[in-house]
């Protein structure tokens, strides 16, 4: 009888991840093993219906927390749910830690036999260690993608099993920067301008704003400068609507390759703070870094978080390797000072970019794929007598 497995990935990073760890699952449980539960567009295009739209649960900040908390019980319920109709086998749930939790504990209450995953562990080092124990508790396997934070879990007593960044195995081999400069009728010497807003509808609010101030100012004192924005699939409507007013209309990039060839054009990227800095790292594509939360939920996480930095790979390495303009700071004309900084200078970009590559491999980053690494350790799971589940 073929394996069945449950996927819940509540946001677009997650997604993908998904997406890679259904390729390969397929190779170790085999072609017909069936895969269920909740995903975006990267996962549908592996043969998975999502139970709902993954959008309605991509916010961020207190108060839409607070606001969509009761919405994302009853999704967790739908789900487990979901489970006792199935039946998988085990259940992996991705990233965003919140969602995850209420997922978790609704499956334990309907199915306490089934064997949790939990893909991408909550970030205890920089806020909130008792997510370490709660974690430990509720999933059977943790699969950390960061070298450092094995032992928060252990400690706990969590089983952990250490699976790689997925950016920092990222090839960008078939990425063609001339293929981008094509399709947006570039010039071979026009600097590139990547703007990465992010993947929340939070994030669009808050941070088009200050980016749309940022692009006009760069471009009146550049006529060849290149604009390309990557949108994010889950918020791609947000995005097109808000651009419509921008003053400078960039090239907009909505798919999968387009997005690896603007990551190895560009000159220099402005990017919402997030998985995307990583990737931009791995691309060897220098950055600045931005950031903006709701006014309450700043000053809650001003007090709790316990890291001097919000980058990962400027946390590995003890400095501001990329500039982090967080709340306030993150305004047009801060944000173009430092963009400005990196366009006009060579040198600099290229310091900033082999410290940023540096820095990936303090991270413990680079090996096999993550996700052929966390598929091993998942069906090792699954192929364990059913007595081994909790």
């Amino acid at each position: 009888m073929s394996a069945c497995v449950m996927l819940v990935a509540a946001e677009a990073s997650g997604d993908l991840l998904g997406a890679d760890l259904i390729a390969a699952l397929r190779r170790r449980l085999g072609p017909d093993t069936r895969f269920v539960g909740l995903g975006g567009a990267a996962m549908a295009a592996e043969g998975v219906a999502s139970a709902f739209d993954i959008s309605e649960l991509s916010v961020l900040g207190l108060l839409e927390g607070l606001l969509a908390a009761r919405r994302a019980a009853r999704r967790a319920d739908q789900l487990a749910a979901l489970a006792e109709r199935e039946r998988p086998d085990v259940a992996v749930l991705i990233d965003s830690w919140g969602f995850s939790y209420l997922t978790a504990r609704s499956l334990r209450r309907r199915l306490p036999g089934l064997r949790l995953v939990k893909y991408v562990l909550p970030q205890v080092w920089a806020s909130r260690p008792r997510r370490a124990r709660s974690a430990a508790r509720l999933f059977d396997l943790l699969l950390s993608i960061i070298a450092f934070e094995a032992p928060l879990f252990e400690r706990e007593g969590g089983k952990v099993a250490f699976v790689g960044h997925p950016a920092g195995t990222r090839s960008f081999a078939g990425a063609d920067p001339a293929r981008l400069r094509a399709r947006i009728g570039a010039g071979p010497d026009d600097p590139i301008l990547l703007v990465l807003p992010g993947s929340r509808g939070s994030e669009i609010e808050r941070l088009m704003p200050p980016f749309e101030d940022a692009v006009r100012r760069l471009a009146a004192g550049r006529p060849s400068l290149q604009v390309v924005l990557v949108a994010a699939p889950s918020v791609a409507a947000a995005v097109k609507a808000r651009l419509a007013g921008w003053p400078v209309r960039p090239h907009l990039i909505e798919d999968a390759q387009g997005k690896d060839d603007a990551f190895a054009a560009a000159t220099v990227a402005l990017a919402c703070s997030g998985t995307v800095t990583t990737e931009l790292a791995a691309a060897g594509c220098p950055m600045v870094v931005a950031y903006r939360l709701g006014r309450v939920t700043y000053e809650i996480a001003r007090r709790i978080v316990r890291t001097r930095y919000i980058t990962l790979f400027n946390i590995a390495a003890g400095a501001p390797i990329a500039p982090e303009l967080i709340q306030d700071a993150c305004n047009g004309p801060a944000l173009a000072r430092e963009l400005a900084l990196r366009l006009d200078d060579p040198q600099l970009r290229a310091r900033q970019a082999a410290a940023q590559t540096e820095a990936l491999g303090r991270l413990g980053l680079g090996g096999p794929s993550p996700a052929e690494r966390a598929a091993e350790a998942i069906a090792a799971l699954v192929r364990r007598p059913s007595d081994a589940g909790r």
